[in-house]
């Protein structure tokens, strides 16, 4: 790919963002070869966990507003409302992605590359990380899903305090406020997400996408609904393999050996 680095080892599919230069800023071809990518995890039975990051000390500075995003063929452009749409299709593939996605923030997340992070499940941000919902800045709204994720993330009223005042938040404050999971020294960010995607490989695979989407779908139901979901759920869980497994490596004192099926 022409600007992501892609590196597959043990189920672990690491997704690097890999425009130093621009402090990774998504342009027209980076959208499309994140979608291309986050569809192609999803498909692939072997990839277990994505782990989305960035190179060069960055994470992601938002969409490179240069050359009309500096993706474009050269030829006529396509309108405004159709780029936003196709945007909106890479991030629907990062969010129905049925797997669990963990983001490794180094540096700078702003933007978009903020919400790429937020819509990730887990979140690992260095000691120097930092965010920033940076649209106003630029006179513009909010996208790239931030309107749905940042209120069931930090609440309505910080939400609109970190969009209306598009202020630069320090890792150690997007912990406090619950916009990430942890903050680790720089140093040590990598040994972290290498442990947790590790473990998140090893887990079953079909309970934990299930688990995933009743999570994300838990804001948008009822009790009731939930409660019937979750039994569908776990119907399905003891129709495979892996929880009779997960039983007998219990018994057996042994780590279960999960296949997905």
């Amino acid at each position: 790919m022409e600007t992501l680095l892609v590196d597959r080892a043990d189920g672990i599919v690491t997704v690097t963002m890999n425009r130093p230069e621009k402090k990774n800023a998504v342009n027209d071809v980076m959208f499309n070869e994140l979608g291309e990518i986050f569809r192609e995890v999803a498909d692939r039975i072997d990839d277990r966990v994505l782990v989305l990051t960035g190179a060069g000390g960055a994470f992601c500075s938002g969409a490179d507003l240069t050359a009309g995003g500096g993706g474009g063929s050269g030829g006529e452009q396509p309108h405004q409302l159709t780029r936003m749409r196709h945007v909106a299709d890479v991030v629907l593939a990062l969010h129905r992605l049925a797997k669990p996605t963990i983001a490794k923030v180094t540096g700078v997340a702003a933007g978009i590359g903020a919400n790429f992070a937020f819509g990730c499940d887990l979140i690992v941000a260095s000691d120097e990380a930092r965010f920033s919902e940076i649209f106003a800045r630029r006179g513009l709204t909010i996208d790239g899903g931030g309107s749905w994720l940042l209120p069931r993330l930090v609440g309505m009223h910080r939400a609109k305090e970190l969009c209306l005042l598009a202020d630069i938040i320090s890792a150690k404050e997007a912990l406090d406020i619950g916009l990430v999971n942890r903050v680790v020294p720089a140093g040590d960010v990598d040994r972290f997400v290498d442990d947790w995607a590790h473990r998140l490989a090893a887990g079953p695979p079909i309970a934990l996408s299930m688990t995933k989407t009743l999570l994300n779908n838990s804001f948008m139901v009822s009790m009731d609904q939930a409660l019937e979901d979750e039994g569908r759920c776990q119907t399905v869980n003891f129709g495979t393999e892996d929880t009779p497994e997960a039983f007998a490596a219990f018994v057996q004192k042994r780590d279960p050996v999960f296949k997905g099926r």
